[in-house]
């Protein structure tokens, strides 16, 4: 049916029996170039294949220029230096090192300033929810995330862009647009087990129902291939809040055979994040009925607690716990497709007298938190050991998980490569890093990358994530870091070796991690 409907297109249009009750007008001879093929047109619209088409059929071959967006000893050219050296993690799939973004435009780049590139916005790739209400909200920039369109920019860069959602952010209360945190559900008698068997701690035995936890998926060698939040939301019932990787399919697959008597599916549940000092406040307000099994009030939930709400006519989970150690909560709207203008008008209304905010997700005060980004700071070739989750292993489980084979061997053995918090000089980060920037030792040799940078008000000057050769790992270790030339004071800027996090989270909201270990990376 497909190749006649298409024979039928590429057809004359006398042999187009479909569309012969429909009136054909051809294009503007007066407008036609020579050689263009007039093609009619439906109902009289003009026909944006024929007409004027600039040079056509001669268009030159646009060709930019080779990126200079840094001054790195180390070219686009050196691959040696780059994918061959034995300084940097090795890797099945190496990290790009080209330096191509966070420039002004002149080789197609995109970045703060940059106006070379463009997201196609398409049907291949989800809104979620609140894709429109982000949209009225003023959002200007996106990535993707989960296969998910995610917001990353609301106020303008001439009023102060993503620095000033800091201040938001850190000062008042903010909403965020997180529905990429896609949610998979696991539910069933046998759910329990299988969800102790895919994390590495036995779930079931430290998050009780009406709590959620923070943990790691692990591949069989050990590699992280998630690091979600996990909700308990009844006996036989969970939730993992995903970061970017898709994990519905993966347990799915892991439970092919049905071993486990349980159903794993995505569900309409999408999350916002409160976040900021007055999140408690902002949440009392929300959901003035307290949660529905004590009448508790939002602000009396302790870190990572997790309880169902109704308000406003929707039902959710409302979770205490948020990607920037802000006091925070999170709302997990139930059935969010229909739900999602119920709820955000609802927040926005009760925040009107809080300076409520809809901002991005504020990387630059998570980064200060010491709290990492899938696929950027982490991904499938990172093990918990490089990066600062060794406490999130169990070894001492009797049962097995996945990875755990793997991992017993890592930490008999050690690790060569790890995750480390740098302060940086050159000027104000003021944007996501479009590339991972060389970091170098005193000899100016390439041993590592940044994975995050932004600038932080509370340090006074940039920071940043690295993946570094333990040797560089001591704190005040003395490195360079070359920035884009936008930043940059020298070639190569200076960094050191610093404790994370960079700023502390609020008393009780420390997290097991930084309470047990005292630092984040």
């Amino acid at each position: 049916m497909l190749s006649k409907l298409a024979r039928s297109v590429g057809a004359p249009v006398a042999n187009r029996s479909m569309l012969s009750s429909v009136r054909m007008v051809a294009s503007n001879p007066k407008v036609a170039q020579p050689g263009a093929q007039t093609v009619a047109s439906p109902v009289g619209h003009a026909n944006p294949f024929g007409g004027y088409l600039g040079q056509y059929p001669n268009h030159s071959n646009k060709v930019n220029p080779p990126a200079n967006i840094c001054s790195s000893p180390v070219s686009n050219n050196d691959l040696d230096k780059m994918f061959r050296n034995p300084l940097l993690k090795k890797r099945k799939v190496p990290i790009q090192l080209r330096q191509s973004g966070d420039g002004k435009g002149e080789s197609g780049e995109g970045g703060l300033e940059g106006p070379g590139s463009r997201m196609l916005i398409d049907c291949r790739t989800r809104k979620g929810p609140y894709w429109h209400l982000s949209q009225e909200a003023g959002s200007w920039c996106y990535t993707i995330y989960n296969k998910v369109y995610h917001p990353r920019a609301y106020i303008p860069k001439e009023e102060g862009g993503v620095s000033a959602e800091y201040r938001y952010l850190t000062e008042h209360v903010t909403m965020w647009n997180v529905a990429v945190e896609r949610q998979v559900m696991v539910k069933g008698p046998d759910a329990s087990k299988f969800v102790d068997y895919v994390v590495t701690r036995k779930a079931s035995a430290i998050c009780p129902v009406g709590k959620c936890k923070y943990v790691l998926l692990t591949g069989p060698d050990g590699g992280i291939l998630n690091d979600p939040i996990l909700l308990r939301v009844a006996e036989d019932e969970w939730w993992f809040s995903l970061a970017d990787s898709d994990i519905n399919m993966y347990l799915q697959g892991v439970n092919h055979d049905g071993k486990w008597n349980c159903e794993i599916a995505e569900i309409d549940v999408a999350p916002v994040q409160i976040q900021g000092p007055k999140a408690p406040q902002l949440m009392d307000d929300v959901v003035p009925d307290g949660d529905l099994l004590t009448g508790r009030k939002m602000s009396e939930m302790k870190y990572y607690d997790c309880v169902p709400v109704k308000f406003n006519g929707v039902e959710a989970m409302v979770t205490a716990s948020g990607f920037s150690t802000e006091l925070g909560y999170e709302i997990y709207l139930r059935d969010a497709t229909v739900n999602a203008e119920k709820m955000w008008s609802w927040v926005l209304e009760k925040g009107l007298k809080h300076n409520l905010k809809v901002i991005a997700p504020g990387h630059h005060r998570r980064i200060e938190a010491g709290l990492m980004s899938y696929n950027q700071d982490i991904d499938i070739e990172v093990n918990p050991f490089e990066c600062g989750m060794g406490w999130q292993v169990d070894l001492k489980r009797d049962d097995d998980f996945i990875g755990k084979k793997a991992l017993q061997k890592v930490k008999a053995e050690g690790v060569s490569h790890k995750l480390a918090g740098l302060r940086v000089g050159g000027k104000p980060i003021e944007w996501y890093n479009a590339d991972f920037y060389h970091v170098f030792n005193e000899q100016k040799e390439l041993i590592g990358y940044v994975t995050s940078a932004w600038y932080s008000p509370t340090q006074g000057c940039n920071i940043a994530m690295a993946m570094l050769p333990v040797g560089y790992t001591d704190l005040g270790t003395q490195l360079g870091v070359a920035l884009p030339n936008r930043y940059k004071d020298a070639d190569i800027d200076v960094a050191e070796v610093v404790k994370t996090p960079f700023k502390q989270p609020p008393k009780g909201n420390e997290g097991r991690g930084l309470n047990v270990t005292g630092s984040k990376l």
